[in-house]
């Protein structure tokens, strides 16, 4: 009885809205509170065992995640919501109560990601595919090389 009624106290979503174009996530709260969460910021934040590991400092750094966008969202139960993200990424389950704390705690979560970024001498942005960048410019077949 007492789980029931610390479940009605939790905060549970009364909009959530996809900004393709701003690549960000629009969430209200029953709270009040509303959120404005970027997609790269929910992706290198997913609460997948693959971004999180399985215990405290398995944790993997998401790098090349500036341009991510969110293909898909599907309801997860009265809960959660499972997010489809570009880069194939599909296996975190955002529960209400963990999106609310992402709300809450953006700035400091931000800044540390930041941070492990530039520890790590990472990119937010996409490493330059080789392949598609050669085809795209001619590359040496196209005579580009020989100037």
């Amino acid at each position: 009885m007492a789980d029931a009624m610390a479940d009605k106290d939790k905060p549970t979503p009364t909009l959530i809205e996809l900004h393709q174009k701003s690549r960000v996530l629009e969430i209200e709260f029953s709270d009040g509170k509303h959120f404005s969460l970027p997609y790269e910021f929910l992706r290198v934040y997913s609460p997948s065992a693959e971004v999180r590991g399985h215990g405290p400092g398995q944790e993997t750094l998401q790098v090349g995640k500036k341009n991510v966008e969110i293909t898909a969202a599907e309801p997860v139960g009265t809960y959660a919501m499972q997010l489809v993200f570009s880069d194939g990424h599909d296996s975190g389950l955002y529960s209400w109560e963990y999106l609310h704390s992402m709300g809450i705690n953006q700035e400091k979560m931000w800044q540390e990601y930041l941070q492990r970024m530039e520890q790590a001498g990472a990119k937010r942005e996409p490493a330059l595919n080789l392949l598609t960048a050669a085809s795209a410019g001619g590359g040496c077949g196209s005579g580009g090389c020989s100037k």
